[in-house]
């Protein structure tokens, strides 16, 4: 029988027909069902149809031609050398169409997070670097694989060198990476948000800028307070934005000279004051103590808007109504007096 590189003519039709086969499915799979996939995806609100017809979109022709060349040279008797050279290159299209889908996966996730977020700016350069970090974290992977099963490179040395390398980076930029981390942080858990108000510390103000080291904030007063991802995480931040409602706690204090029963009916006006406006509700109103020139009153509600003007207004409007009720009811507001007594005795002369 006619022999061709010690593989009869029966051997390489059979090779033939597996590595035309396979090319063939794999290309009626890429085609068919991606083209189905597509379809499907374009009638459908899920987003795993349209990430699996990316994916099968991504699938390069090399790639099939690989996996093809490979399953058909399994039935040949082959030299090792061209045995290797058609491992170590099906190795190679192996890897090569892994880091396309993982560059796939990774750029639709980050465009579906930011579609999740409707084109809000917040930390669109937080995001780019993400993406440029994932890749190359990615890349960098498919190269130490390649060394290990394409070029057969014992990694050992390698990835211990690049361990304790990474380690002394790591400590000499350990401040950047914590912001770095932090905006990460700041970016997957959204404590807050650009356009957000929050309370650090003393500041107040508006947050108009999250970057990838420092977040930048328009304080209530004009200025703008830039405060390191780092130390604003370590900060107890609170996110006034997100309030559903507002509290207040006033004091007031009426003269000694009030009689009891009018003090006591005063918490029960004050109710009346905080139920007569719209945006409240009442929590308490008490005689609490006895202060050192007046009788101190205590009322508590709250003002069901997140909104700093209607906080505002509506305490205003509860004031006023406090002011006139006292008024009509004859209450005395009191304010600090000091009563000072002073006693005359008589001193006798002393006389040595």
């Amino acid at each position: 029988m006619t022999s061709f590189l010690d593989n009869s003519l029966r051997t390489w039709s059979i090779a033939g027909a597996v590595a035309g086969g396979v090319f063939v499915a794999l290309l009626a799979l890429r085609l068919v069902l991606g083209r189905k996939l597509a379809i499907l995806a374009r009638t459908t609100s899920t987003s795993i149809d349209d990430l699996a017809a990316e994916l099968l979109g991504r699938t390069r022709w090399y790639f099939i031609i690989a996996l093809a060349v490979r399953a058909g040279g399994a039935f040949l008797t082959l030299p090792e050398s061209v045995r290797d050279g058609i491992r170590q290159v099906a190795a190679i299209a192996i890897l090569l169409q892994i880091a396309a889908w993982g560059n796939t996966l990774v750029t639709y996730w980050l465009a579906a997070w930011a579609a999740r977020r409707q084109g809000d700016p917040l930390g669109e350069s937080t995001l780019k670097a993400i993406g440029i970090a994932g890749k190359g974290l990615l890349w960098s992977v498919i190269f130490v694989l390649a060394l290990r099963n394409v070029l057969d490179y014992d990694i050992t040395a390698l990835l211990t060198g690049l361990g304790i390398g990474g380690i002394a980076i790591a400590l000499a930029v350990q401040n950047i990476l914590g912001d770095l981390f932090a905006a990460l942080s700041i970016v997957l858990d959204r404590p807050f948000e650009v356009g957000d108000t929050i309370a650090v510390d003393t500041f107040t103000g508006t947050v108009e800028h999250i970057g990838l080291k420092t977040t930048r904030v328009r304080a209530v007063t004009g200025e703008q307070v830039i405060f390191s991802n780092a130390d604003l995480l370590k900060s107890r931040v609170r996110n006034l934005k997100r309030m559903q409602e507002r509290r207040v706690l006033q004091t007031f204090g009426v003269t000694y000279d009030t009689p009891p029963d009018r003090v006591a009916a005063i918490p029960a006006m004050l109710q009346r004051c905080v139920e007569s406006q719209a945006l409240t509700r009442f929590e308490r109103a008490h005689f609490a103590r006895f202060a050192e020139s007046w009788l101190e009153l205590e009322l508590a509600y709250y003002v069901k808007s997140a909104v700093y003007q209607d906080y505002m207004d509506t305490m205003q409007q509860v004031n006023l109504a406090v002011l006139r009720t006292f008024a009509a009811e004859q209450v005395q507001f009191a304010f600090p007096t000091r009563t000072i007594r002073e006693t005359r005795g008589e001193r006798g002369d002393e006389r040595g």
